[in-house]
């Protein structure tokens, strides 16, 4: 390509829609819309659109149906333009080792892309949003499947909403080692669980590729996670805006074929 054209990236999930303003490896004017507040899109649209330089596209990740078609008809209302989505319209962004590659959330392929063009190595994705998905790319560039977890916050809503006298928390980096009341054991048990989680299916990756791989964080909650990358020697860095990357990723290369 002589010129790269601009993407407005969405990514689509089931608590927000995030947009960004990606063209290359540049992402600018980011924006986030509940889910509970989808009539707002009109606006961010109208004030975004006007300012992305052309050539561009809008382009997609979703895993809510319903939030789409709000996106969808916002676009066509506000700015006159087609929603081109990842997997519908575009090809599926990454080769994958799956028997039904369509049947995975297209953001876990999306960060998964971004990650991988980045690095050109085996890595471990780790979003922490709604759930928590952790996946691994092989040396190849091959996504290879991974693990879902609850989220973070809806296990703290969990414990609450399924017992009689476990308070709802609010979630925030747990500084002790032994939580010293209700709030704090919940706190403690959740984040400080995350991370063996997240340390333990790194492992077992490990153990199939036949070394260490390079493990990124994106998510709402990954900072909760991993306060500093390259503090516990296991993740190597957190990128907030990964799924975005990925969504333009996969326009990218859908030029390229």
């Amino acid at each position: 390509m002589t010129e790269i054209p601009s993407v407005l990236a969405c990514d689509v999930g089931n608590s927000a829609v995030h947009l960004a303003h990606v063209q290359g490896d540049e992402v600018t004017s980011p924006q986030v819309i509940r889910v509970g507040r989808l009539g707002e899109i009109n606006g961010h649209l109208a004030e975004i659109w006007p300012q992305i330089p052309p050539p561009k596209k809008l382009v997609a990740a979703s895993v809510n149906p319903t939030a789409l078609k709000a996106l969808e008809a916002a676009a066509a209302e506000s700015i006159g333009q087609n929603v081109l989505v990842v997997g519908r319209d575009l090809p599926l962004p990454i080769e994958t080792d799956l028997p039904d590659p369509k049947a995975v959330g297209v953001d876990r392929l999306c960060c998964a892309v971004a990650a991988y063009n980045r690095l050109g190595t085996a890595c471990v994705v780790a979003d922490f949003g709604t759930a928590v998905t952790v996946d691994c790319v092989n040396d190849a560039g091959v996504f290879l499947g991974g693990a879902i977890l609850p989220g973070l916050r809806l296990a703290a809503d969990a414990l609450h909403e399924a017992t009689a006298a476990l308070p709802r928390v609010d979630l925030s980096e747990a500084d002790w080692v032994f939580g010293k009341d209700t709030r704090q054991a919940i706190v403690g048990g959740i984040i400080v669980g995350a991370r063996g989680a997240l340390r333990e299916l790194v492992e077992a990756y490990a153990t199939e590729l036949g070394r260490w791989p390079i493990v990124i964080l994106t998510g709402g909650d990954a900072s909760l996670v991993c306060r500093r990358a390259g503090e516990s020697g296991l993740v190597q860095a957190v990128v907030p805006d990964l799924a975005l990357r990925g969504v333009a990723l996969a326009y990218y290369n859908s030029l390229l074929t």
